[in-house]
């Protein structure tokens, strides 16, 4: 504790009497400054204890006292010392007054009793507070690197919330609360997503303070990691602002978390070169060697059904990466991310069905939102494209990624975040076509025919889709035209001339079919 008023009266050496404002005492004493200024607040800076003898005052007039006290309260002075036996054998009545109607302890310095004296005291008794405060954060220090040791994360929190007497809580690279101490403390962090998201917005180091009427607690947040974007965060709530040695608690637990997520960093590295590894031999339809090169790394992910999911973006994956291995993390899934080598794609190998797959459609669709309403958010990862594959087993991961890959094209024509290789097998083959490459090709194939009929002399291509669509049933492409056969047969061989090709290659029907669904679809 910091000195008050109330431990300098209590000091033996110093004989100080309490005369006005004995009901806070227990105020605490910045400084003890000596200032003989009729005026001394411009020179104030809140939390002194003023020391004076009343050598340019007029101490006895009440209206001067008034004016003199009022303005020092204000100022923040938490106290007056008035000197007895150099200019006034007594504390003058219009100052005790003029005190008490403030409400400003005034205390009565005796003669014996220097100036010096007080000032000393005070200044021990600070140094005195700020070695307990260093001490005690020397050992709270060694008990959080213990616990961080011993137990991780959630045993370092424990000793950081009992140190600071309050709660709190760690999250992870998504924003997600991954551990609280006390136990109750989770549902109040997890009410501060949205403030740790802005915190995250901002270069490592930041903080933040969360306060105010609509909060029952002072909560402080910070980043945790040293790159551009922090990996974690870190939230305190107390009742008031943190102490000396609750300060050093708090700043000791930051860099704690912020090796460990530095070292994490490092093993993930290392974790990302042994995944390239198995991916490779899957691709290369070796699941045996694999597995043991991946031991346990992986769990049983490699033999169970699992997809591929291919993201490319080239502003950077750190967002669906994040997204997807928070999700796994909370779940205690394995997954399996690797960038590739021109680092615009990243390679996700997650089990069928559970969180990490869960959590990529669902970061995907929250961009293709974003994108539609063109919110200022869609800027990150704007361009971000997603191919998702059909479930696979073990030796099938080479036909996985050809699903993802396929997927992924699909979804970059299309303009959309993500396309599921299921969806393009279940759907038709024509959105495949619907690019300006296909349309081209198509109005060129088609251009004579339409500048034929344009001319009055005849419906090349209304015959030519009936007599396709009916595999060359003369009769029945002629009974749809309502026209006769013959008049059907010289159509087409004029559509032969024009375009100069034979119908009766299946290669040029193929053709001419896609054309006209093509054309037709516009």
């Amino acid at each position: 504790m910091p000195p008050t008023l109330a431990s300098l009266v209590h000091h033996s050496a110093l004989k100080l009497t309490v005369r006005a404002g004995g009901g806070r005492l227990d105020v605490p004493v910045r400084w003890a400054h000596v200032s003989e200024l009729a005026d001394p607040v411009p020179y104030m800076e809140g939390g002194e204890l003023l020391l004076i003898t009343a050598l340019k005052l007029d101490a006895e007039d009440p209206e001067a006292m008034r004016r003199y006290v009022r303005r020092l309260a204000a100022a923040g002075v938490v106290g007056l010392g008035f000197a007895v036996g150099v200019n006034y054998d007594e504390t003058p009545k219009a100052l005790v007054d003029a005190a008490e109607e403030e409400g400003l302890p005034l205390l009565e310095v005796p003669r014996r009793t220097p100036f010096l004296a007080i000032t000393k005291a005070v200044s021990a008794a600070i140094a005195a507070d700020q070695y307990r405060a260093v001490t005690a954060g020397f050992a709270a220090q060694r008990e959080l690197t213990r616990q961080a040791q011993s137990e991780g994360p959630e045993g370092l929190l424990a000793v950081l919330a009992a140190q600071i007497d309050g709660w709190a809580a760690l999250y992870d690279a998504s924003g997600a609360v991954v551990a609280a101490a006390p136990e109750w403390a989770g549902r109040r962090a997890a009410r501060l997503t949205a403030d740790v998201e802005r915190l995250r917005e901002r270069a490592a180091p930041a903080s933040s303070v969360v306060g105010g009427p609509e909060h029952e607690d002072r909560v402080e947040l910070h980043s945790i990691g040293t790159g551009r974007r922090p990996r974690a965060a870190l939230a305190v709530g107390t009742a008031a602002a943190l102490g000396t040695a609750e300060r050093y608690a708090l700043h000791s637990a930051i860099a704690l978390l912020t090796l460990t997520t530095e070292r994490s960093r490092s093993f993930q590295a290392a974790e990302q070169r042994i995944g390239a590894a198995v991916l490779r031999m899957l691709l290369a339809g070796q699941p045996d060697h694999a597995r043991a090169v991946a031991g346990d790394l992986y769990g049983g992910l490699l033999d169970a059904p699992y997809r591929i999911v291919l993201a490319e973006c080239a502003s950077g994956h750190a967002g669906i990466a994040e997204a997807v291995e928070a999700a796994a993390a909370r779940s205690g899934e394995s997954v399996l991310a690797v960038p590739e080598s021109d680092g615009e794609r990243l390679v996700v190998l997650a089990a069928d069905g559970g969180a990490a797959v869960g959590a990529c459609v669902g970061y995907a669709a929250a961009r293709e939102t974003a994108r539609a309403a063109k919110e200022p958010s869609a800027g990150e990862e704007d361009d971000l494209v997603v191919g998702l594959s059909a479930p696979a087993g073990p030796i099938a991961a080479a036909a996985a990624y050809k699903q993802a890959e396929q997927a992924l094209s699909v979804a970059r024509r299309r303009g959309r975040v993500l396309v599921e290789h299921e969806q393009l097998a279940a759907g038709s083959l024509l959105p495949l076509l619907a690019d300006d490459a296909v349309r081209a090709f198509a109005d060129g194939l088609l251009r004579a025919l339409h500048e034929h009929d344009a001319t009055g002399r005849g419906d090349l291509v209304a015959s030519l889709r009936a007599w396709l669509s009916r595999h060359g049933q003369w009769d029945a492409a002629a009974a749809d035209l309502g026209v006769h056969r013959h008049t059907l047969r010289y159509r087409m061989r004029r559509v032969e001339e024009i375009l100069g090709r034979s119908l009766d290659d299946p290669d040029v029907r193929m053709e001419l079919w896609l054309a006209l669904k093509t054309t037709s679809a516009e």
